[in-house]
Order: structure tokens, then sequence, then C-alpha cells
């Protein structure tokens, strides 16, 4: 399997398939690049060079203890760019993962990243404050870190339920799906995953946001019960200066179904402008 070994040594897993100009996903809490398989084909077949990578501490990456954080998240993806020297890079990321592709296109990218996509980010804040009313409250966010201390194995099944809108009425979201996010969580290691949830929940990327200089594709579902539409790409639409935004009316947080279908054909879409 590849790896690269990150500034601080922690190795990290990458998989990659197709050839052409680099696209670079990057996966959301708790999941791992298995989440981005049907995106890395369609981009590969598509003529792309399609990259995922597993956050540290998820999936095959090294389950660090320490750097469970956004500024770390970031140089680790610079690592993973510089060391494959990809250019004319477009980065996307889901959930936190759009928090990670922005941060490090804003602090690290420049002259490497020509476009940017983030499907249900984090960005700009998602913990309530009260500079911040439309955000989540931080009781959340402490309810998250219980039960993933408690009984993660629970937890993570039933946050699947909200993740995919499978408690809305008409969901046909398959049993499988939900599995394969419980199995991708379970790969989590414990100390990353409740770490995690402080870097996806509290970072504030209002200065990343506003300082991008290429195009960005800001998408996300109106249904979405995991970061509210609100306080996330209806905000950062106004902080972008080359932004395009799209809403996707009762789509979930989880990236499925039509919903994958439509996006993904907006995402090819956006890269060949």
């Amino acid at each position: 399997m590849p790896f690269i070994t990150a500034s601080d040594g922690t190795q990290i897993y990458y998989t990659e398939q197709g050839t052409g100009q680099p696209v670079l996903l990057s996966h959301g809490w708790p999941l791992s690049s298995d989440a981005w398989q049907v995106e890395l084909k369609l981009l590969a077949d598509a003529g792309y060079r399609a990259i995922a990578h597993d956050r540290r501490g998820h999936g095959r990456s090294s389950h660090t203890y320490v750097g469970n954080d956004m500024d770390t998240y970031a140089r680790d993806l610079s690592d993973l760019v510089e060391t494959l020297d990809l250019k004319d890079l477009v980065v996307i990321g889901h959930s936190t993962g759009g928090g990670e592709v922005v941060r490090y296109a804003a602090q690290h990218g420049k002259g490497r990243v020509s476009k940017v996509v983030t499907v249900g980010a984090v960005p700009p804040i998602m913990v309530k404050s009260g500079s911040n009313p439309e955000g989540t409250p931080i009781e959340a966010f402490d309810g998250i870190r219980a039960g993933v201390l408690k009984d993660r194995s629970q937890f993570y099944q039933d946050l699947s339920a909200a993740f995919f809108g499978a408690n809305r009425e008409g969901s046909n979201v398959s049993k499988g799906a939900r599995d394969d996010f419980w199995r991708q969580g379970m790969l989590v290691g414990l100390a990353a995953a409740y770490d995690c949830v402080q870097a996806f929940s509290e970072t504030d990327f209002t200065e990343d946001l506003k300082s991008l200089d290429v195009p960005i594709f800001i998408a996300q579902g109106d249904d979405d019960q995991i970061v509210p539409i609100v306080a996330a790409a209806l905000k950062s639409i106004d902080l972008v200066k080359h932004g395009t935004l799209k809403v996707y009316p009762g789509a979930p947080h989880g990236i499925y179904g039509d919903y994958q279908a439509e996006l993904d054909a907006d995402i090819l879409a956006f890269i060949a402008k």
C-alpha cells in the first residue's frame, strides 16, 4: 500500500487512480479515503489523476495520539502534495475534509492549487457563539465526544441515520451504506476520533476563505443534519472572492444516491471549466 511520511514521521496512506490533471479528495469524520471510491473511479474515467488519503488517525494512516488538529491536517496534506509534486491541483473536501482543503489551499497551496470544491463542509466555523449565533451549541459536540468514549460502535451506528437522512420520511439509503459508515468509523483511533471533534467544530476558517484567490465551488444539501447549512455554505459563499454556491434541495450530509449522482456531475463540470 502507498504511504508518504509526513514532516513529523507520521505515515499517511493514500490511493490513486488514473492519469492527467490531479484531483485530491479529503474525507469527512469519522471516515477514510474509502468514502471516495465512486468519485475516484469517475474522475479517473474522465481523464484525471484521482487521489484520496486517510487523514492521520483514520483508516490505514498512523493512529497518532498527537497532531489531531486542523493545522496539522493541512500540513499533512501539504506533505502529500509536495511528495507527489502535484501541480494545477483541484482539491475536494467533504465535511471535515472541506475545512482541511480550505486551510491547505489558503496556507500551503499557492502556486499548486487551481480550484477548490467543498461539500457539506465545516467552514467558516461550526460552534455557536455570540458572533456565530447560527452555529451548533458546544453541548452537541460534547455529546459526540461522550458518545465516542462510551460506546463508539453503537454511536457510529446511530449517527449514520442523521448522516444519510435515514430518519427522514421517504429515505432510501441502504443498510449497506450505513454499515459502511460504521465500518470506516471503527477504523479511527479513539484519540483521533475524540480530538477531531474539536478540530472540525471549533476551528475558524474565516480568514482562510477570505484569502482564497482561486475558484471555489461550495455545495451543500439543505437538509444537512450534521453541518447546518445556515452556518456553513450560506456563510462561506459571502466570504470568498470567486465562489459558486449550489444548494441541493432535501439532500442530507452524506453523499449518496441521487444527490451523489447530481453532485458528481456538477463537480466534473466545475473542474472542466
